[in-house]
């Protein structure tokens, strides 16, 4: 055992031993005059304590609080504790064209607002911004001080750099020079594009100097003119500029390894963005500190002290003696109680659980939680038990466990109840999946989760195919069934048929003698008659043919009177003479239509409504 402040003990406690030990030393005016004997014949007898007891009780706490100021502790050895970091850029496009208001209140503030977000989202790493426009600028170096880098950030207008454009190879440029040259580096854009069609040697230059590009486009595809702070728009040639959301920047995102996300007004892209950059980076160690870990016992000798203060406070009966050797029995007997609701020394063993929980240990960890249940039964004991209990694949007592646990507080109730209904999955059982439903409605009432809305639906689509499963079953045994009865009454009218059968052979071979008379005389008439039907078939065929003749003939003679017209132009006739109508610019506009409707590996949250291109429209 050690002290944490051991000054403690060296400043207070000689002056603490000097002032007690004159008030025990001390004596009375009155027996400064009186005699031993004749002060005890004048007091009044009395079973309370004396003052000098009181003064030592006194002593006596006045001692254990000073040690517990001083922080005894058990050392428990040292920890490394490392800082790791994936140090992000942020890039801010400053240019004029961020003043559009196709987002609200307009692009500028929107990525300003999206990076802010960001710093808050990711107060331990090393973020760094630069502005860029035409020319780019470092505004704040990479650093943990998220603080100033805001206050630099908020800062930051169209303004801050004269001339206007967009250059992203200079901004590259600086990233490059600003960023530790060794291993990747990683930068967020947070702009509309601007009007670069190809970005190949912003690629090539990234792809030289290692940096991973994360693009954030900010704007819409239907865009919006840009207003000036007088009001004013921005005019090309005496004609509004409409600026537009260049999605041609997405192959600078993943064509070099990061991601490309358009924005959307909610937390969500930005969210996304950084779970992306956290999953395609690697961080790297910038510090480490040993700390050391110790149990402090400092509540052991101040809860002491506290029951001296109650003892030398309190006045005792008169009627009855007692010393103060029985109050400390009657102390001890309170401390070493038959039946205990829990043990001083508890939170130990309930931190050797949990680091048992921690390491994979489930089995000691359960041994740990089962051994404190038996002294007391509350919600926390449940829940950390049935969690090493589902961690071991033992589903059923882990339900059994979840079930007797409740909180009061409505967060921890509502991951105990989705902790329920993931074992009720797990169990697989044949009412589990409708009870795993139940558990995950009464989590979502009490707090909304999107994973437990994810698994409560994904049961949902599990248990309705159990139920159609179920349903094919018993139709096949419903027909197996209905096929055996059939059987069944088949087999019962065979029976009674033979019967019958026996009677009608005796009618029937009297009626065939009779049928065999009748047809001999039928078929002597039958060959007179087939021979005239043959020669009627034969005339008929003849007739046939002759009108088809004549139908055929009809119909070339029409086609020779009638005039010539305008013949029809084959399908790729048509497209050839659809080439020589269109322009260049028109047949831009035409592919880039056709392939936006193609499926595209780009990370878009959003989806906006289609609009038409009009042919009048200008560049920007």
């Amino acid at each position: 055992m050690s002290f944490l402040h051991p000054e403690f003990l060296y400043y207070l406690l000689p002056p603490l031993v000097i002032l007690f030990g004159l008030l025990l030393t001390q004596t009375t005016a009155q027996e400064s005059y009186f005699s031993e004997a004749v002060m005890s014949k004048l007091r009044v007898s009395a079973n309370t304590l004396t003052l000098k007891a009181r003064n030592a009780l006194f002593f006596l706490m006045a001692l254990l609080m000073v040690i517990s100021l001083s922080a005894p502790v058990i050392d428990e050895g040292t920890v490394d504790v490392k800082a790791k970091s994936a140090d992000i850029m942020i890039a801010l496009d400053i240019s004029d064209s961020m003043l559009a208001e196709d987002m609200y209140p307009n692009r500028l503030k929107l990525a300003k607002q999206k990076a802010l977000e960001l710093l808050k989202m990711a107060p331990d790493e090393r973020v760094g911004v630069i502005g860029f426009a035409k020319n780019s600028y470092l505004v704040s170096p990479l650093s943990f001080d998220t603080a100033a880098v805001a206050f630099l950030l908020r800062s930051l207008d169209t303004n801050s750099i004269t001339e206007k454009g967009t250059n992203f190879l200079s901004m590259l440029d600086v990233v490059a020079n600003s960023v530790n040259k060794e291993g990747k580096k990683y930068l967020l854009i947070l702009s509309d594009g601007g009007d670069q069609e190809n970005f190949s040697k912003e690629i090539e230059y990234a792809k030289e100097k290692d940096i991973v590009v994360f693009v954030l486009g900010v704007g819409t595809q239907k865009g919006a003119p840009i207003k000036r702070e007088d009001g004013t728009f921005i005019k090309q040639n005496g004609e509004v500029i409409i600026s537009k959301l260049n999605e041609n920047i997405s192959e600078l995102a993943t064509k070099t390894g990061g991601v490309y996300i358009q924005s959307v007004n909610s937390k969500e892209d930005i969210a996304t963005m950084l779970k992306e950059i956290h999953a395609h980076s690697v961080k790297k160690e910038m510090k480490s500190k040993e700390i050391k870990r110790f149990i402090p016992l400092f509540y052991y000798p101040l809860g002491l002290a506290m029951f001296i203060l109650l003892i030398a406070t309190s006045s005792m009966s008169k009627r009855e003696s007692v010393s103060l050797p029985a109050m400390f029995v009657l102390f001890g007997l309170m401390m070493s109680g038959v039946k205990a609701e829990a043990s001083v020394l508890d939170f130990m063993e309930l931190e050797k659980a949990k680091e048992a929980y921690s390491a994979g240990e489930y089995e000691k960890a359960e041994n740990i939680y089962e051994h404190y249940k038996g002294k007391t039964d509350n919600a926390e004991t449940h829940y950390n038990l049935a969690n090493t209990l589902y961690k071991q694949g033992k589903y059923k007592e882990a339900i059994a466990s979840y079930n007797k646990t409740f909180f009061n507080a409505p967060q921890k109730q509502a991951k105990n109840y989705a902790n329920l209904g993931n074992s009720y999955v797990k169990a697989k059982e044949k009412e589990s999946l409708e009870k795993a439903i139940e558990a995950y409605e009464n989590s979502l009432k009490l707090e909304d989760d999107k994973d437990v809305r994810e698994n409560l639906e994904a049961v949902k689509k599990a248990l309705e195919e159990q139920k159609k499963q179920e349903q094919k079953k018993q139709d096949k045994e419903d027909k197996k069934k209905n096929k055996d009865e059939q059987n069944k009454e088949n087999s019962n009218k065979d029976k009674k048929s033979d019967k019958k059968s026996d009677k009608e052979k005796d009618q029937k071979s009297k009626s065939d003698k009779e049928k065999q008379k009748k047809n001999e005389d039928q078929k002597k008439d039958d060959k007179k008659s087939d021979a005239q039907k043959k020669k009627e078939q034969e005339q008929k065929k003849q007739d046939d043919k002759k009108k088809e003749k004549s139908q055929a003939q009809k119909e070339k003679d029409k086609a020779k009177e009638l005039p010539d017209q305008n013949s029809t132009v084959a399908p790729q006739e048509a497209r050839k003479d659809m080439k020589d109508q269109m322009s260049d610019e028109e047949q831009k506009k035409w592919m880039k239509a056709l392939n936006s409707q193609h499926a595209t590996y780009l990370y878009q949250l959003n989806k906006e409504n289609k609009f038409e291109e009009k042919s009048d429209e200008k560049p920007w």
